[in-house]
């Protein structure tokens, strides 16, 4: 079987990287075809396969500005040449579904998310933006919200990674979808029995993660936050938050492993599709205290593996932290980590087979 694998952008490994990581040693002889690749960062196992680009990748300091271009990815996405293929796979979040195949070409998108700022988070990416920037948004939005649903047409077999995204899909797109949560490297954490005296923050440092707000809640209880992540928000972030908050900027893999193994509690405040963060602190046998919405519904059982909290403030998330050190009989490690191996790689590939194979 000839198979392709069509993600959006590789120009670092987040969520969806981990997820093509899968793919790729599902289907080790599978090309890989993007928008854009900066080989720095991206790990070996997606490298070792042949890697096409469209015409994105040669446009002006691409690196920097690819998102810029976000407008022209339709066009290039259906300039790529996908014959012979028997399988293709969409990894979405940005443009990617929209190839074109083979009639007798199986295509089956794996969704991370609809694209958030053409949809529900549409008004908060426009914040902040000046007067010409705000009004090219509209106009390409509405350009690129038309062709999203259109292209959604053209996928045989969608998968959603939760279904706080599978009720997006059907939201935006009117289409139903399997759901199967994206896989977590379990075998990367080790279970830790002990706590240090600080609790964790973990991420990219942007808005909807809302780090705002977990900085704005311990510099309010004097507790000590640990905040593992860089992005544009970090200057603000800074400026707000007091000398009980540390700030670390980007960690490798093995800090996360050692920052997580040595928490108190992972805090998770924002509305995500699904959330790998908090299944890794899982892993690692900590608990999450987490925003009751999004995907950490679906990973985290309260007082099992977490506690939530109901109202995004930073007085919500005390309160719950209150709660937490009130009262942590119910935290079990083992148990935790047993909860997290749902989530891994074997798990997520047999059932990604099985749609495949058309058998779900």
């Amino acid at each position: 079987m000839k198979v392709a694998i069509v993600h959006y952008w590789l120009v670092g490994m987040r969520g969806g990287e981990r997820v093509l990581e899968a793919l790729c040693r599902m289907y080790p002889d599978a090309d890989v075809y993007t928008n854009v690749y900066i080989p720095d960062g991206i790990s070996e196992t997606i490298k070792a396969h042949k890697i096409t680009t469209t015409f994105v990748q040669h446009l002006p300091k691409v690196a920097s500005w690819y998102q810029h271009y976000l407008f022209l990815m339709p066009l290039a996405l259906e300039q790529l040449d996908l014959r012979g293929y028997n399988l293709v796979i969409s990894s979405e979040s940005g443009p990617a579904k929209g190839v074109i195949t083979d009639p007798d070409c199986l295509h089956v998108c794996y969704c991370h998310s609809p694209m958030r700022y053409l949809w529900d988070m549409y008004p908060g990416y426009l914040v902040g933006k000046d007067f010409i920037t705000k009004n090219i948004m509209k106009l390409a939005f509405n350009y690129l919200r038309i062709w999203d649903v259109t292209s959604a047409a053209r996928v045989d077999r969608i998968i959603a990674n939760s279904s706080f995204v599978a009720q997006r899909i059907r939201k935006y797109w009117r289409r139903d979808s399997v759901v199967i949560p994206p896989p977590v490297s379990i075998e990367r954490f080790s279970v830790s029995h002990s706590a240090g005296d600080y609790y964790l923050w973990v991420g990219q440092l942007i808005r909807y993660k809302r780090p705002d707000l977990a900085v704005r809640a311990f510099t309010s209880s004097g507790r000590r936050l640990v905040v593992a992540g860089s992005g544009y928000e970090i200057e603000p972030l800074r400026a707000m938050a007091g000398p009980n908050i540390e700030f670390i900027g980007h960690a490798s893999d093995s800090d996360i492993e050692r920052l997580l193994a040595g928490c108190k509690a992972l805090v998770f405040p924002g509305i995500e599709d699904f959330g790998i963060v908090p299944v890794e602190a899982m892993a690692s046998g900590k608990p999450v205290i987490a925003f009751r919405r999004g995907g950490a519904l679906e990973s985290v059982e309260d007082r099992k593996t977490g506690l939530f909290f109901d109202e995004a403030t930073p007085e919500a998330l005390n309160r719950a932290i209150d709660g937490f050190e009130a009262d942590s009989s119910w935290v079990d490690p083992d148990v935790i980590r047993r909860h997290a191996e749902r989530f891994s790689e074997a798990v997520f590939l047999r059932s990604f087979a099985e749609v495949v194979s058309g058998s779900v």
